[in-house]
């Protein structure tokens, strides 16, 4: 069995809520990831910023990313894995909420993250196909 820590990408770069979307952004693309943990000042998890929200929820509705802080996104439920579950537990996850993240928590502390292609690549090839459909459909 392989374990989730044994693929993640462990001490992942994050966003503090106070920071800007705009800084989040520059962020993501200096070190070519679609997604950043969102960290309070209490540095517990707050939350996950993705491009998909930057698009959605900042330019498409004509707010300001220089103004807007990554805190007012962090919204909602954050599913997540621990450490040592089975990478077959992580994409069951990914699958029941079509997600292609999970931070990895190790009780109140971020340790990772693990991502579908983190998954992919230790799965065989047919278990793999279905779950990226079940992942991406409507």
């Amino acid at each position: 069995m392989t374990r989730v820590r044994d693929i993640m990408t462990a001490d992942p770069t994050y966003a503090e809520t106070s920071e800007t979307v705009s800084r989040a952004a520059r962020t993501m693309a200096s070190h070519d990831i679609g997604a950043l943990p969102i960290r309070g000042e209490d540095h517990h998890f707050k939350g996950m910023l993705t491009d998909r929200d930057i698009v959605v929820k900042v330019l498409a509705e004509g707010k300001d990313p220089a103004a807007l802080h990554v805190g007012e996104l962090a919204q909602g439920v954050v599913y997540s894995v621990g450490p040592d579950d089975d990478v077959r537990d992580a994409l069951r996850e990914m699958s029941n909420h079509q997600v292609r993240r999970l931070p990895v928590m190790e009780g109140e502390e971020l340790v990772g993250i693990v991502s579908q292609a983190d998954v992919a690549r230790k799965l065989p090839e047919g278990e793999v196909g279905n779950t990226v459909e079940n992942i991406s459909r409507d």
